[in-house]
């Protein structure tokens, strides 16, 4: 081989080598870019750069990026185009289109930041319209919101914090605004004041004057009102004062009186000023419940009390202890006897409710040992009604020489003039009219507490002769 040519063969391999060196280069630079803006990508983007390094020469690099430019974010874009001019020895002249290119990409796409394009990045024009105030918008505006809403619900008596619909019987400045700011004496103030013919078309439209006042008053006018109808203050959470009731004043309809009181009690809400030793004074004045959770648990306690006082039996039972029975659909009556707050008391379904569910008395250990001095069987009516079964037995027993022979159709009677006979009656009031023949024949047939019942009576047997029918 001439020397000619080994030169030739030499330069050719060495072009060769340094063409697979760079885009072994590429390739790798690439790669490493790559990872790391998968590290900084966010969680379920899935896009890549391409590196088109097999492109031929004539492919400019605003035609590369407009390839891709749906894969790619707007960032990555950049740095494309510049290590793709770079890598290919570009010249600045396709510099504008490129430019071009990624600012038609960037305006698609958003700018370099990560954060996606959606309804937040919409101009917040909804929220600037509820956090205005129907104070800050014109009267001849305002007039005429007052007209619509009047159309639709025949009076102005518009609830507290009641926001305009986006519809088209109110104008567009009024759609998401509080229209019950009207109320407000700024508004009055600054529109109405002074201001007779105004006043005047107001009042055509019934505008509700009693409202121009601090919301204190009318929330004080309405416990006012609801102790005259109900004897208490004990108001339901989800009460709201109702609307066309003329025992209420037009000024308090629709108020959300439970939810005012619950804040009252949990928030100190309205207590917070100056004026708060008097408010607090007002409320106590009124008898305003501030623990309600006590409030009902006294309730129930008198009128436990109350009906063991009735009954002779708890901790009023004469001679032996006789614990506490209600039927669980017991409501007190409204009769002379009982006192008139506690008329139509549930007083059988509260009970079931404390033994099963320890209503008024969970985490309340003083709560229970009041009750149990009181007499309150914790056991239930079931467990009661056993043991009346076991006392009859007993005695019936003792009476027959200690053999246990019931007829079915035996009850406990009560005493009369010919049995008595001056001596002390062994029946005791509370198992007065027990059927204790047929409770026994249900403990045979049922094979049900034998043992309790051989125990107490000595010689009872389950075994049908000792039974008669």
């Amino acid at each position: 081989m001439s020397p000619r040519r080994s030169v030739v063969l030499g330069s050719t391999l060495t072009t060769i080598f340094v063409s697979i060196v760079n885009m072994v280069s590429a390739l790798t630079e690439s790669f490493l870019f790559e990872q790391r803006n998968v590290s900084r990508r966010p969680a379920g983007e899935t896009k890549t750069v391409r590196w088109m390094v097999d492109l031929p020469e004539e492919t400019s690099s605003a035609a590369l990026l407009q390839s891709s430019c749906d894969r790619l974010p707007a960032s990555q874009m950049a740095r494309s185009i510049r290590k793709y001019r770079s890598s290919r020895g570009r010249t600045d002249s396709d510099e504008a289109a490129s430019t071009d290119c990624f600012t038609q990409t960037r305006d698609q796409h958003g700018s370099g930041s990560r954060k996606k394009s959606g309804p937040r990045d919409q101009p917040k024009t909804d929220d600037l319209l509820r956090r205005r105030s129907g104070v800050d918008l014109p009267y001849y505006s305002a007039i005429k919101a007052l007209r619509a809403y009047s159309s639709l619900h025949g009076n102005l008596v518009i609830p507290r914090r009641y926001r305009v619909p986006y519809t088209k019987d109110y104008a567009n400045e009024w759609h998401g605004v509080d229209l019950s700011t009207i109320y407000d004496m700024k508004w009055w103030q600054r529109n109405v004041k002074s201001k007779p013919d105004r006043v005047a078309e107001l009042n055509q439209l019934g505008f509700v004057w009693e409202r121009l006042q601090p919301e204190w008053n009318l929330i004080l006018e309405a416990l006012i009102t609801y102790r005259t109808l109900y004897g208490n203050l004990l108001v339901p959470s989800s009460y709201v004062v109702p609307q066309g009731d003329n025992r209420w004043s037009k000024a308090t309809w629709k108020i959300p009186l439970g939810n005012c009181v619950y804040r009252i009690r949990s928030r100190s809400d309205f207590l917070r000023d100056d004026n708060a030793g008097s408010r607090r004074d007002q409320l106590d004045g009124l008898g305003f419940v501030w623990d309600a959770q006590e409030r009902r648990y006294r309730i129930f306690y008198a009128a436990l009390r109350h009906y063991a006082k009735l009954e002779k039996c708890g901790a009023f039972s004469v001679g032996r202890s006789i614990s506490i029975s209600i039927p669980s659909n017991y409501i007190v009556p409204s009769e002379d006897l009982w006192p008139n707050e506690l008329w139509g008391y549930p007083l059988g379904a509260k009970c079931i409710a404390v033994r099963q569910k320890d209503l008024y008395v969970k985490d309340k250990p003083e709560r229970k040992q009041m009750l149990q001095k009181l007499g309150f069987h914790w056991g239930g009516n079931a467990d009661l009604g056993w043991l009346r079964v076991v006392h009859a037995a007993a005695i019936y027993s003792r009476m027959h020489d200690r053999y246990l022979d019931v007829p079915y159709h035996f009850k406990v009677p009560a005493p009369s003039t010919t049995e008595h006979d001056g001596q002390e009656w062994p029946w005791p009031e509370h198992l007065w009219g027990l059927p204790l023949g047929q409770r026994l024949k249900d403990v045979r047939t049922k094979d049900t507490r034998d043992h309790a019942l051989c125990a107490s009576t000595g010689r009872f047997c389950s075994d049908p002769p000792f039974f008669s029918r």
